[in-house]
């Protein structure tokens, strides 16, 4: 049975790599974000702004409970998932955590591109959103390096790199 978590901070490439992963192995893949928004039949900033954040992540340990128990599946989760009540045990327990780490500058240029998309990025210089990547990824560390793998994803800013990862990732996992 095959069941990789991968965990990152957001624009680290869990959506792109796990696709591609899952496509690799032949199993399904689940972003727990679009899971949330398909499940809820609301979007992430809808539920925010109706629940709050302890509301919503209350509804993505919910749902992570859910898409942990499947076999034979990749999935990404939120860049904070991992942060809140004992989510990065629970992975741990359940699956094979695969930490997709980038240096804040490589973070910033993938997330510079849909930072309109993103509403904890919104209005921010690339200056603020330097030092904002390097804050969040300070308090999140603990969590992230809880992962039993740690994948640098640093030098993935084409396609052709991707498929570099996921040999990497494939390799580091034995898979």
């Amino acid at each position: 049975m095959i069941r990789v978590i991968l965990i990152g901070y957001m624009g680290a490439g869990k959506t792109t790599v796990g696709k591609a992963l899952a496509q690799e192995l032949g199993v399904p893949f689940y972003d727990l974000d679009w899971y949330i928004t398909n499940r809820m039949r609301k979007t992430i900033a809808q539920i925010f702004e109706e629940r709050g954040e302890e509301g919503f992540r209350q509804i993505e340990r919910n749902m992570l409970h859910e898409v942990a128990e499947f076999e034979d599946v990749v999935i990404s989760c939120g860049g904070g998932t991992p942060c809140f009540f004992d989510n990065i045990d629970y992975m741990n327990q359940q699956a094979t955590v695969v930490y997709l780490k980038a240096e804040p500058e490589v973070l910033y240029k993938h997330l510079a591109m849909s930072k309109n998309d993103r509403p904890l990025l919104r209005g921010k210089s690339q200056e603020e959103l330097i030092t904002f990547i390097t804050e969040q990824l300070e308090k999140r560390s603990p969590y992230y390096t809880k992962a039993a793998y740690t994948l640098d994803v640093s030098l993935m800013d084409d396609y052709s790199k991707i498929k570099i990862s996921v040999d990497k990732l494939r390799k580091l996992l034995n898979i």
